[in-house]
Order: structure tokens, then sequence, then C-alpha cells
């Protein structure tokens, strides 16, 4: 099949300077995109009582749905509770940029670095995984907006194209449908003056509407049985020999299992938090391109994008062309979950000067929203279940960044592991092995400033900046 290509227009030039900022966040509103929607369902009622369950699910992002949504596909007899603090999808999981990797383990690269024995097994898993997630939409009939049209990596700079060629060898060794472009066939699917080639992974992954999912995945839940309670926050959790007692605001709840998906959030357990940093990403959502806008991009495929900056940004297009635009990570003290900083519009203005950089023609698009979200960063940069109080309660998190997809099969490891089935993973080191801890504060709190800060420049300064960054590398933390 023969495709032809239009021409695009030259690529405008505009300075970015404060007044281009002040018209840019002219409307912009200090939430995420996502969830500023009509669509969204009203929450069920908050626990007001005591209760027993053969299953209580804790959180209700995608790893506690997945878990819900799996264990009564399992065994529909299970009686299942799941509670979640605020709404559903209000988390992490409403928050992100909504693109799909097949990757289970933050890519490829990071998963030869972690697991080299087991990257076979790992990559299977990945696939299994996606082709589960996708059947699952279609057999409850869930539509949230997926485009299945691949993730892609550019390259910022010519410098970069060295590792990122090594990457494309690297997944075309274990199977990957994979295209490399260079500038001027880069150029023919995406616009920017910055982009000096790319890897282009075609298969079983994508772009998605994450509160969408997480709604539909909600209906789902319930329409198996789940019994749901939002608005409902877990107080203390207590071992009780057989059973574990949970304590919320309105009532308790005594089970034999408990699988956490709470994610960041604190819950008492002090060794998650060992494991587990809370580090804050930011996100931006224009308002939908004209016909002329998009013109001049070209993305006629749509994909998922990564660049390579080591203060990466990442962008996808939403069903009426907006542009999600996100990056600029930064740590606040003790993982605070809601930084003052998130609500000031001037937080916002580094990663806006980064989207016209990028796209220098798209001069003339405004920003409809900008939010702030927290990841779940781990040592190993992968998804990993790690049991307590003598394996009744199994916590699921680290994603690291790559929870759309990889959470369903998180869900799955952490429910084999607390129903002690024999699930395949769990024979290899992703299951029987927990990240590192990471330094308590203040010095997380110093560390984290310090590596952001290298991150700004790095890439041009160099020096001391570059030999942090490697150093942090050394010592197993992904960048």
């Amino acid at each position: 099949m023969t495709r032809t290509i239009q021409a695009l227009p030259p690529l405008a030039r505009q300075p970015i300077d404060r007044p281009c900022l002040s018209k840019a966040f002219r409307s912009t509103r200090l939430m995420p995109y996502w969830l500023d929607s009509p669509d969204a369902p009203p929450p069920t009622e908050p626990l007001r009582q005591n209760t027993r369950a053969d299953l209580l699910v804790v959180g209700g992002g995608f790893t506690g749905l997945w878990a819900a949504i799996q264990a009564k596909e399992q065994n529909p007899n299970l009686d299942v509770v799941l509670i979640e603090a605020g709404r559903v999808g209000h988390g992490a999981s409403g928050r992100a940029g909504g693109i799909i990797s097949t990757s289970i383990m933050h890519g490829l690269p990071n998963a030869v670095r972690v697991f080299p024995q087991d990257i076979e097994q790992l990559e299977a898993f990945g696939r299994d995984n996606l082709d589960g997630f996708e059947a699952t939409l279609v057999r409850y009939g869930i539509d949230a907006d997926i485009e299945w049209s691949g993730e892609m990596t550019v390259a910022v700079d010519d410098a970069h194209l060295a590792a990122l060629r090594d990457d494309y060898e690297l997944h075309r060794r274990y199977g990957h449908q994979v295209e490399w472009l260079d500038r001027a066939q880069l150029a023919e699917q995406i616009r920017s003056p910055l982009f000096a080639g790319a890897l282009w992974s075609r298969e079983r992954s994508g772009t998605v509407h994450p509160a969408k999912l997480a709604w539909g995945l909600r209906r789902v839940a319930l329409q198996l049985g789940v019994r749901l309670h939002e608005m409902t926050p877990l107080m203390r959790l207590r071992d009780r020999g057989a059973t574990v007692e949970v304590t919320t605001p309105g009532g308790r709840i005594v089970t034999p299992r408990v699988l956490l998906g709470s994610g960041t959030a604190h819950i008492g357990v002090r060794d998650i938090q060992r494991r587990v940093a809370a580090v804050r990403d930011h996100v931006l959502a224009t308002e939908p391109l004209s016909a002329d806008q998009m013109a001049r991009i070209g993305w006629a495929q749509r994909q998922g994008i990564y660049d390579t900056r080591t203060q990466l940004n990442y962008f996808r297009l939403t069903r009426d062309n907006r542009i999600i635009f996100g990056g600029l990570v930064s740590y606040h003290y003790n993982g605070d979950p809601n930084p003052p900083e998130d609500a000031q519009i001037a937080t916002y203005h580094r990663l806006a000067q980064a989207f016209y950089r990028t796209f220098p023609q798209l001069h003339d698009v405004q920003f409809s929203h900008a939010w702030g979200g927290p990841i779940d960063y781990c040592s190993r940069g992968s998804v990993f279940a790690k049991p307590y109080l003598g394996g009744k309660a199994v916590f699921v998190a680290g994603y690291t960044g790559f929870g759309i997809g990889a959470s369903r099969f998180g869900a799955r490891m952490g429910l084999n592991m607390l129903l002690d089935h024999p699930g395949p993973e769990r024979q290899l080191d992703i299951a029987c092995l927990s990240p590192t801890w990471i330094p308590p504060e203040p010095l997380r709190w110093l560390g984290a400033r310090i590596t952001f800060h290298a991150f700004d420049g790095a890439d041009a300064e160099g020096g001391w900046k570059r030999a942090w960054i490697q150093a942090i590398k050394a010592l197993g933390f992904p960048m």
C-alpha cells in the first residue's frame, strides 16, 4: 500500500516571553482535563457501619480497580469490598498523561537493566497483559477513547541518536514491531525543529482517556458485585492474627486478605514509605487544535510520544485534538500530596516554554488545563508486590510513571500472592524481590532537589549535573 504524504508548511517561529505566557494561560483551569467532565459518575456512599469481607481492596485507582475486577472474575462468589479515600480515579490514575505502554517494566531497556535473566518471560507478560487489557474493555463495552497508534521516542538532539539507535536494536532483538525514523522520515509523522530521529513501537501501545478508563472499570466492578465505598479513607491497619482490621471514619472492616493499591498515600506501614517516593509530575492540556493548527504539525498517526531530554517531556493527542504535554518533575518534602505550587499558574510556565520550543508553529495555542499529580517512584522503576502482616496484606505499587497498562499486571501479581495462586511470575525476581530503600527525609528531599536541579540544563551544560545523574544511575535508580 502506498502512502501519499502532503507537504507541510514551513515552521513558524515565535519568541516566547512573559506576555505570551500570560495570554497562553488566560483561561486555564487548574485541574486535570480528564476529570473536568459531566460524564463523571456520582460517588458511592461512604462506609457507615462495621462489615466483613473475603477480600478488601484499598485504593480506587487503576491497581485497585483491576484487582477487584480480576478477583471477581476468578471467583464470582468472593465478597470483595473496595474503599477509596476520595473518588475513584481522582488520584494519580486520573492525572496521568494516558500513554499505554506494552512494557510492565518502565520500558525494555529498564527491564534488561533490572532483570536481565528474566527478560523473555517479562516480555511475554507484557504482551499477554495488554491483550487481556484490550479484551476486558471489549468484553464490557468500556469506551475510553483508546487509540492503538503506538508509542514513539524522539531524539531532541543529534547527540542522542546513538543511544536511541541502541534501544531500537534492543527492541528488534526481542521481537518488537519497531520502525526507525531519520529526521526527514520523522517530519512526515510529526514536525518539530528539535526532533532528530525516532524509535516508533507500533504494537500493543497507544493512548487512552485515563478518567474514562477508571470510570469504565468502576462500572464493571459494581456490575460484578464489588461493594464500593468512596470517600472512605483508611485510618488504621491492624493485624488481628487470622484477620486484618481496617478502621475508617465510618466503620471497621474485618477481612483475611487486604490488597493495598494505595500508591503514594501514607497508610501507616513504615516500610512502604521507605520503598516508594511520591515525585510530582506536571501536565498541560491545550485548547482543541483547529484544522490549520493540526496541519502545521502533522501527527496523522497520533502516536504517544516521549522525548530524550534528561528532564523529559511526553505528549499525545486527545479525541478532540488537544495536546496533552507533560513533564517538569519535582519533589516536595515528605511527598506532599497537595503542594501549594500546583495551584499557581507560574509553576507551569517552564513547561509551557518547553511546549513552545517543541512546537513553535503553535505559538497561537492556549492552555485549557494545568495540573500536577503523584508518581509512585521506586528504585527499580517497575511495579512490585510486597507482602505484609504475615502475608495477609500485599502492597502493589512502584510503576514510576508506567502504570496505565502495567497496573493490570501488578494487580494480578498481587492477587496471586495474596490468594496463593501459582501465577508464573511468582517464580521470578519481579515477584520475589522488592526495590531497595530510598533514603528517608531530610536526605530524600535534599537528594531530590539536587537531582531535579541537575536535570535542568544537564543536556546542554554537562559538568557536575551530568556527573551527578550518572552517579545516581550507578546506584541503581532509574533516570
